[in-house]
């Protein structure tokens, strides 16, 4: 059967060329659109100029640092040894998966529900593996491990928020003179977010570019870009016009605006983190057929990627984002819970944080949960009241419905794929 491979061995690279590129849009209308959210809903920037930081973060950690998690995903969930016989049906399978999990991002984005791009790929490789090829196929161990960080991950992104948001308060907010411990403070965060920022740049990116730090030239070199930041933003901090004798109201205001200048920094940290972590989901399965495709059926862990398909995947989550996005943005940045620049920020940092600590794991995290765990956290820091509950409980439902709709999807896809090529 691998004469399949040879004969249609063009069409099926363009098919999963195109599908890859439509689920690459539907990751950005909906993931990326929940990592500026926060900045969008604060009102710290426009959306047009989210659509701009996104562009050039989003694509450069997609096109920079996408390269570790794609192997986690591809290897680790479907066993390769049943597909050694028929190479062609995972073939049929991941383009299957990526049309399947494309469609319900599509779907959910125009409902607005930020659900996990994460979680749609899985389910649709979960999906034809289990029912197209045999249970067993699938290494249901990795999938429950995968589950069990859908919950740790929000929980986690929860408590840095709430903690995060605590300190602002209690530093700045809660204070005789805010504006004055604001500028004190705000340089320390700022170097907090720089050093995550760093981290992730230098763990993730630099060596897919051929530079590789040890752990201890890691973290020094991370420290001394926080400092950078840190008197930057000391430096800009100094130059704002603002009224010490001013009423607390106008001087919560004049805070806010510094905050607004941070979550400038964390939104391109999100979206930086963003595009290293998750452009994996479109381009692993598309890197799979192409390899498959390419050495005549022979399926290898790992594939080295084509020249074009990283481009391919980072303009395809630019153009979901700009074309599309507005409607989840609108869920996270205000629907969920009020969020000013100081709140957002919290929880800005703390998702950042939280990707950071997944990836250097190797974990496909989902970004949507660690973002919306961090609302929720900053929410419950002002009491249950502030949170949205019936939003939330959407929210939620749309998630426990991603893996069975992305499952669902590519069995159908998958059996009409094989009845073409067959």
């Amino acid at each position: 059967m691998v004469d399949v491979l040879v004969t249609n061995g063009p069409w099926l690279i363009g098919i999963a060329a195109l599908f890859g590129f439509l689920m690459a849009w539907g990751i950005g209308a909906n993931d990326v659109a929940n990592a500026m959210g926060t900045s969008v809903g604060s009102n710290a920037i426009t959306i047009k100029q989210a659509i701009i930081i996104a562009m050039i973060f989003e694509f450069a950690g997609a096109y920079l640092a996408g390269g570790e998690v794609t192997s986690t995903i591809r290897k680790g969930i479907i066993d390769s040894t049943f597909f050694i016989e028929q190479p062609e049906l995972l073939v049929y399978g991941m383009i299957a998966s990526l049309l399947a999990a494309g469609i319900w991002l599509i779907a959910a984005s125009a409902l607005g529900w930020p659900v996990s791009t994460t979680h749609s790929i899985i389910g649709a490789i979960v999906g034809f593996a289990a029912v197209g090829v045999s249970a067993d196929a699938v290494e249901w161990g990795k999938v429950g491990g995968i589950v069990g960080s859908w919950l740790v991950t929000p929980a986690i992104s929860g408590f840095i928020a709430f903690m995060i948001f605590q300190s602002v308060q209690k530093l700045i907010f809660n204070t005789e003179n805010p504006l004055e411990n604001a500028k004190r403070y705000v340089p320390y965060y700022m170097a907090l977010a720089g050093f995550v920022m760093a981290l992730v740049t230098i763990k993730k990116g630099l060596k897919h570019v051929g530079l590789h730090f040890g752990n201890l030239e890691s973290y020094a070199l991370a420290l001394a870009i926080a400092a950078l930041v840190g008197i930057g933003g000391m430096i800009a901090i100094k130059r704002l016009k603002m009224d010490h004798k001013a009423d607390r109201q106008t001087q919560f205001g004049n805070v806010e605006k510094v905050f607004a200048i941070l979550m400038v920094v964390t939104a391109c940290c999100m979206a930086f983190a963003h595009g290293s972590n998750d452009v994996a989901n479109a381009i692993g399965p598309l890197a799979a057929v192409v390899s498959i495709v390419n050495s005549g059926g022979e399926i290898s862990s790992n594939a080295a990627l084509v020249w074009w398909i990283l481009p391919l995947g980072a303009v395809g989550i630019v153009l979901g984002l700009a074309i599309f996005g507005k409607r989840v943005m609108q869920t996270i940045g205000k629907n969920i819970t009020h969020l000013t620049p100081s709140r957002g920020f919290a929880a800005e940092l703390a998702a950042a944080s939280t990707v950071v600590i997944a990836s250097g794991t190797g974990l496909p995290i989902s970004t949507t949960q660690t973002l919306v765990g961090a609302v929720l956290g900053v929410g419950m820091a002002r009491g249950i009241a502030a949170i949205n509950i019936g939003v939330v409980r959407n929210i939620v439902v749309s998630w426990v419905v991603t893996l069975p709709a992305g499952a669902a999807l590519s069995i159908m896809f998958f059996f009409m794929i094989k009845g073409v090529f067959n």
